[in-house]
């Protein structure tokens, strides 16, 4: 595989070439020691050299692939400090992606052509990564209109953690009927005859929609394995190099994990994962936890693939629901259980993580925490975070801190804000999480995204919302008082996301002896008008010395993936993310799709003659003599 031709270097008979130089590049290092860099070179997965062209000169071989970067931004690789990569990854050839489509009406039509491929017996499911907040609509699809698209393929449209909307097959194959009872904490919308209308609405627990999601066909043998790999090399085109996965509900240990093992073992992962384990089976949490100490250790594995402790959840009663839209839910007497649990962890040399919305669920949290402390189990060099903590306390933060706490923020809102605003007001928006307030009492603050079932896996879309305040809607919700500079949020998404797995001093930098994670950018992120940091993407990015996203000038230059399978994927036919037009263009297609639906609507009353004296001819009143 040949690299870009590059003058001036000339390769020299050595025995510890480098395998990658790439020159001629804005290097954004992440080291206070040296910021600024024009070249790096690699050898053996590791960062050797990091200077000019004449420090680089030296390590060029007849074997190196020299790249130009033409002047472009390079930053250390991306990490996500909270991605669902491996269930994401199981599934991410058979859904169709709306994050980035910036209208209903271009989703509903690729619904429509991604149903009429679709074989019988499949479903057609979008899930995640969009907001009605992002549309020129700014709604939701109706069931007759899934209705209309795809008469008799199913089709589940999940929209946050709010609701999800089902065409009338859709509600057939999950065999939802008139005697079907409400789930707890879920609630199946029903027409005046009692029949399930398609609407699905989480009250507060969204555990009704993905147990929906659950009934539809998944993937088997290999197609789990290039699923994976094609979901990874997305992610890559984004310059993520690392991820630290969430688990989450209905994702087994050890089965859901085995394709990622696989991959890893036969060196096939693009992206360095570090994962948890969440107790799937409520009033088992203990036994699952126990056994999983008796297997494993924190760190068991390589800077590939390796456990990094429990959670998201470690009770099932201890969780509370991040649905807006819904009141804050009040949980009950959790506390025995749950200190348990911590205990149990933290007696065995395990850390954790822990999904906490609220204030009201971190204070009773960190006060099973403070029972244990006076028992010397905190800070006891166990890594331990809250994440999202979307309205935690000034207070509570100082308790986590004095714990030897971290945090770990989500752009949640970016997508879920307009709700939070409606039911919480704008002052409680406006610190919603306080970012600042963590960063001021020194805390590690890592970023991540939260993709797939929420947010979009695009890392630019975060790092906007860290640095504007905005929504995906363009509403401001944070003042610039609780916003961060571009270099702290890029430092949330490297640095900050290595030390919450122990891996601070070799990720997340790019300086000899840390890992080749890189990302060359489309556009430099330091400089671009705030409102396009939303849509850079890379170009070139390498993890562990291997190119493994290329596009642009350096396309080919990448590793060959399987073909997608199976061959009617929606991602075979539209991919994933779907890039969106600079701001300007993009209001100019809006406007010219509101025009047309206008259009479309005067026509439909002219038909049936409610506009009486108008012509076929659309009416422009500026041409009226």
């Amino acid at each position: 595989m040949s690299a870009m031709p590059v003058g001036g270097l000339v390769p020299q008979a050595i025995d510890d070439a480098a395998e990658l130089v790439v020159r001629n590049a804005k290097i954004h290092t992440g080291d206070p020691g040296r910021p600024q860099a024009e070249a790096l070179a690699v050898r053996n997965g590791v960062i050797t050299v990091v200077g000019d062209d004449k420090d680089v000169a030296p390590h060029v071989g007849p074997a190196t692939k020299v790249v130009d970067a033409l002047g472009r931004r390079m930053v250390p690789g991306l990490n996500d400090a909270h991605l669902h990569v491996i269930r994401g990854g199981l599934n991410y050839v058979l859904e169709l992606r709306w994050d980035g489509v910036t209208t209903l009406r271009q989703g509903l039509a690729m619904l429509r052509e991604q149903a009429a491929r679709t074989p019988k017996g499949q479903w057609v499911r979008v899930v995640g990564g969009w907001s009605a907040e992002q549309f020129a609509e700014r709604r939701l699809p109706t069931v007759d209109e899934l209705n209309a698209a795809a008469p008799d393929t199913p089709v589940f449209v999940l929209h946050l953690y709010q609701s999800a909307v089902l065409n009338r097959a859709a509600v057939r194959a999950a065999g939802f009927g008139k005697d079907t009872p409400d789930p707890k904490g879920g609630q199946i919308v029903r027409g005046r005859d009692g029949e399930p209308t398609g609407m699905l609405l989480a009250a507060p627990s969204a555990l009704i929609l993905y147990s929906t999601l659950a009934k539809a066909p998944v993937l088997e043998g290999e197609d789990k394995k290039t699923s994976t790999r094609h979901f990874l090399r997305e992610l890559n085109r984004f310059g993520l190099t690392s991820a630290i996965d969430a688990a989450g509900g209905f994702q087994n240990f050890p089965e859901n994990y085995s394709t990622v093992v696989e991959l890893a073992e036969a060196g096939q992962l693009s992206l360095r994962i570090a994962y948890h384990l969440f107790p799937q089976t409520a009033g088992q949490e203990i036994a699952d936890l126990t056994r999983w100490i008796e297997m494993a250790r924190p760190e068991d594995g390589d800077t590939w693939l390796r456990l990094n402790g429990a959670g998201e959840n470690l009770t099932w009663a201890a969780a509370d629901f991040e649905n807006f839209a819904q009141p804050r839910p009040e949980l009950g007497d959790y506390e025995p259980e749950f200190e348990k649990a911590v205990r149990l962890l933290m007696e065995n040399g395990w850390g954790f993580r822990l999904h906490a919305t609220y204030d009201e669920t971190i204070r009773r949290d960190l006060a099973v925490f403070e029972k244990l402390a006076a028992e010397g189990l905190f800070p006891a060099g166990n890594r331990w975070l809250f994440d999202h903590a979307e309205t935690v306390s000034a207070e509570s933060l100082d308790r986590v801190a004095a714990l030897g706490g971290a945090m770990s923020v989500q752009n949640r809102l970016s997508f879920q804000g307009e709700a939070f605003l409606h039911r919480y007001g704008p002052g409680k928006a406006a610190d919603a999480p306080p970012i600042r307030a963590m960063l001021e009492r020194g805390l590690t603050v890592a970023a991540g995204t939260d993709a797939t079932r929420v947010s979009t896996y695009n890392p630019w879309v975060a790092l906007h919302w860290l640095v504007s305040g905005r929504t995906v809607g363009d509403v401001v919700l944070r003042p610039r008082g609780n916003r961060v500079d571009r270099q702290t949020a890029l430092r949330m998404f490297t640095v900050a996301g290595a030390e919450l797995t122990g891996e601070e001093q070799i990720k997340g930098v790019l300086r000899p002896g840390c890992l080749a994670d890189l990302t060359v950018l489309s556009a430099d992120y330091f400089t671009v008008p705030e409102p396009e940091i939303a849509h850079i993407e890379s170009l070139l990015t390498v993890t562990g010395g291997r190119i493994v996203y290329a596009a642009g000038e350096y396309e080919g230059l990448d590793e060959e993936l399987p073909v997608i399978s199976p061959d009617w994927s929606p991602v075979a036919h539209f991919g994933g993310y779907q890039a969106s037009r600079p701001a300007g263009v993009r209001q100019a297609e809006q406007l010219g799709e509101a025009v047309a639906e206008s259009e479309q609507h005067r026509a439909w009353r002219a038909r049936r003659g409610l506009t009486p004296g108008v012509a076929d001819t659309p009416f422009d009143p500026c041409f009226v003599l």
